[in-house]
């Protein structure tokens, strides 16, 4: 049967088993006398919506969250009840109800700042409720995030997660992160729904997301619902404000290389609001003052924005952007600028008290370009995506809720357009083959509750991948791009015997897979509980790049007739334990994961420009494992986190039969992201109202590299000769970073907050190598090796206000 045809089919009856489950449901509950208390939460000041807050029932010990847009339902017995509204950082509400109705009823939430004159903070209470069948999951709160020191006093939302188990970095200064022992590439990023293909500035330097407009963060390590899919690896899923329905509010910064500004108000008050957003650095002005260096720039900008706009009690309409760019220049003979654009319209409709849907038609696009002024010629090169995703929650009963939903998604990807930039100019236009795909979805996933003890999730993910035309493919002798040399022992480019145009929409390729999601939570009592998980991911998207972490410069490429989808299965096993009234919390989970199809060059690929990429592809496979531990602190004037992670992470690439020796002799070797031991302490303390304090150390082990372990002499020159891959490891990485924050004393007469951020990276100076290179020394003529550091000490400061 088409596919298609299978596509459409599984919605409709889905669609229709959901809307018979409700009903079925609703008219057994109304015989029980039970009803449905439902409504949203929001911010008292604000009246911003807000995510994952816990209603709970004492009486019947059970409760539920609010979802993305601060809603929540929960069907009970008639009664009164007590019920408890409690967020993270707000003062929690108590409200007596009478349930003999079905009942709507919004809370509003005030924050503990605007309430107690005393310090005591809350920060993120446990990363995974004990109860909920969840688990490899990390929320950070912007208090939390902002309380961390960073480099150069830059608040940064991708440096805080690198602070929690299973996350670790490529280096110092280096973009993206790693999770559980995966490539950046495999982290599926997401700003309002919306991918972000690259999630950093100044080369790794600082991400793209500006903290004054984000709301929440959730990082997926593991058992990640059914309604996430594309990487093999993780999810890190961030939302951003909504902006202030009831009053004009700015807030901002000014730091040493940077500064942003954020406004928000209301459109209509209490039922539309806008939020507008910028950030820019200003440090390669600081460049003009040299000589040498004043025709060198090097500088980022963005832009953050949102409208929200309440129709009426069941619909609400959403617009959110961003827009960012880099740029690099030497001399004005070099420029290269690169960012991500995005833009998102949703629509939330409530169809009744039970029946949650959400809406959104997504664009997303990453550009990269490069203007060689020099050589006469422009580069542009990116990819583009156009989604459309429907979701629904069905809020069935307290004790079962059941989400599914569908989405398509249409790529655009463009390797390379060179353009002449003057007469005369040696350069011919040229475009690289463009290429296009088309990915859609289904998924339906329940949450359920069998007792007081066991708590479940599944879900089935069921996805398709068409690689579409207008394009030209190569033809092979016997179908394999990569040819083993048995003289040499070594791959080489094979030879095509001739070529196949698809025109316009015809399909290339195509795969389709089901991706099932399975966790259960076991409640040993009810501060203690064991859990365990499966899940699998399929990736269809490869980043091309043999560098450990993305550059901007590497091409996201589709899946085709020779490079496969990675399909990664995870299994985790978890111990999750709450002390002395949930005011410490103790997270261990060990898992192990594994990908087929994941890509290996050859050596001596030539990446860049290469029209015919399957000629220096090997397909092999990744596995990780390892244990995860996480203490914390909740509460207090103290607060904070130690976290430690011992794993393993190795690829394999062996030989496609027996006359052929793989990579590295087809052997386990470990991945450019393997780090043996990670080591992360964070902790904030409030002095007083004026002053607070925050500390960061990381240890990890260094990253796998390949050193030279012997050299020839060729032509009366030294050459360095490599053996197998990263056999050697850079030093091991570790910093300790300080901060204070003082804030003046407060006049009640006046609007005006503000405080002052001190902050040290590298405390004690450590040379931490990014890199370390080989070079024949030009006096003694020996092969020698030269670390380079990016960072030492740096102080910052910074000036945050708001109004």
């Amino acid at each position: 049967m088409n596919t298609k045809i299978i596509y459409l089919l599984t919605l409709t009856l889905l669609l229709f088993f959901s809307s018979m489950y409700s009903q079925d449901t609703s008219g057994s509950e109304l015989a029980k006398q039970k009803f449905t208390l439902s409504g949203t939460v929001s911010d008292a000041k604000s009246n911003e919506s807000i995510i994952g807050v816990t209603i709970y029932i004492p009486e019947l010990k059970t409760g539920t969250t609010t979802n993305e847009y601060g809603f929540y339902s929960i069907t009970i017995p008639q009664g009164n009840y007590e019920v408890q509204v409690s967020y993270v950082s707000f003062q929690t509400v108590i409200e007596n109800i009478n349930l003999d109705k079905n009942t709507k009823n919004n809370f509003k939430l005030s924050s503990i700042g605007e309430q107690l004159q005393e310090v005591v903070i809350t920060t993120d209470k446990k990363a995974t409720n004990i109860r909920k069948a969840e688990m490899s999951i990390n929320k950070l709160s912007i208090a939390t995030i902002k309380k961390m020191p960073v480099v150069l006093g830059e608040v940064d939302v991708l440096k805080s997660i690198l602070l929690l188990p299973g996350v670790t970095n490529a280096g110092e200064g280096a973009s993206g992160f790693n999770v559980r022992g995966g490539g950046a590439d495999q982290n599926l990023i997401l700003l309002d729904e919306a991918t972000i293909f690259n999630s950093s500035h100044v080369f790794g330097f600082f991400s793209v997301f500006n903290p004054d407009a984000i709301k929440d963060l959730k990082l997926y390590k593991g058992g990640i619902p059914a309604r996430y899919g594309g990487r093999a690896s993780s999810v890190l899923d961030i939302y951003q404000k909504d902006g202030s329905s009831t009053g004009f509010h700015m807030n901002g910064g000014i730091g040493l290389i940077s500064s942003r500004l954020l406004a928000e108000g209301p459109i209509v008050k209490d039922k539309g609001s806008f939020l507008i957003g910028g950030r820019a650095s200003y440090a390669h002005l600081f460049l003009k003052l040299s000589e040498e260096q004043k025709n060198n720039a090097a500088y980022f900008y963005d832009l953050n924005t949102k409208l929200s706009y309440k129709l009426n009690s069941n619909n609400n309409l959403f617009l959110s952007g961003y827009f960012g760019r880099d740029v690099f220049s030497l001399d004005k003979s070099f420029t290269n600028t690169y960012g991500n654009s995005i833009l998102n319209l949703r629509w939330n409709h409530l169809f009744n008290d039970k029946l949650f849907s959400n809406l959104s038609v997504i664009f997303s696009d990453y550009y990269f370009g490069l203007d060689l002024d020099l050589a006469g010629f422009k580069w542009d090169s990116g990819i583009k995506n156009y989604n459309i995703k429907y979701d629904f929650k069905n809020y069935i009963s307290d004790k079962f809720k059941l989400n599914f939903g569908v989405n398509s998604i249409y790529y655009d990807f463009n390797p390379g357009t060179v353009n002449p930039t003057n007469p005369n100019s040696g350069i011919n236009f040229n475009q690289l083959d463009k290429k296009y795909a088309f990915e859609p979805a289904i998924y339906i996933e329940a949450e359920q509750e069998l007792s007081t003890k066991i708590s479940l999730y599944y879900g089935l993910r069921y996805s398709l991948f068409y690689r579409l035309g207008k394009s030209t493919t190569n033809i092979y002798a016997n179908n394999e791009p990569v040819t083993f040399n048995q003289e040499l022992q070594i791959y080489e480019k094979a030879t095509p015997i001739g070529t196949k145009f698809y025109d316009k929409n015809k399909i290339i390729q195509n795969y389709n897979y089901l991706e099932p999601r399975f966790s259960i939570a076991y409640g040993i009592d009810k501060n203690q509980s064991l859990k365990a998980s499966y899940n699998r991911m399929v990736q269809y998207l490869q980043l091309v790049s043999n560098t450990s972490s993305p550059t901007p410069l590497d091409i996201w490429m589709p899946s085709d007739n020779f490079i496969k989808p990675q399909i990664a299965d995870q299994v985790a096993l978890g111990y999750f334990r709450n002390f002395n009234e949930e005011m410490y919390s103790f997270e261990a989970e060990a898992f192990y994961k594994k990908i087929q199809n994941r890509m290996d060059y050859i050596d001596g690929a030539d990446l860049i420009a290469n029209e015919a990429i399957e000629q220096v592809i090997l397909n092999g496979q990744m596995r990780s494992y390892g244990l995860e531990l996480m203490f914390r602190k909740n509460e207090g004037r103290f607060t904070g986190w130690i976290s430690y992670t011992l794993s393993k992470s190795e690829q394999q690439t062996p030989g496609r039969n027996s006359s052929e020796i793989g990579i590295n002799n087809g052997k386990w070797y470990s991945s450019a992201y393997d780090k043996l031991h990670n080591l992360a302490v964070t902790s904030s303390y409030n002095l007083n109202k004026k002053w607070s304090f925050g500390a960061n150390f990381i240890l990890q082990s260094g990253q796998p590299v390949t050193y030279p372990n012997g050299q020839y002499t060729y032509q009366d020159i030294l050459v360095p000769s490599y053996g197998l891959r990263n056999e050697n490891r850079l030093p091991i990485y570790n910093h300790l970073d300080l901060s204070a924050t003082l804030t003046p004393h407060k006049n009640n007469n006046r609007k005006w907050n503000s405080e002052w951020v001190f902050s040290i990276y590298n405390v004690y100076n450590r040379k931490n190598a990014a890199s370390i290179s080989f070079q024949q020394n030009a006096d003694t003529g020996n092969n020698e090796a030269l670390r380079t550091s990016i960072f030492g000490i740096v102080p910052a400061v910074s000036y945050n206000f708001k109004f």
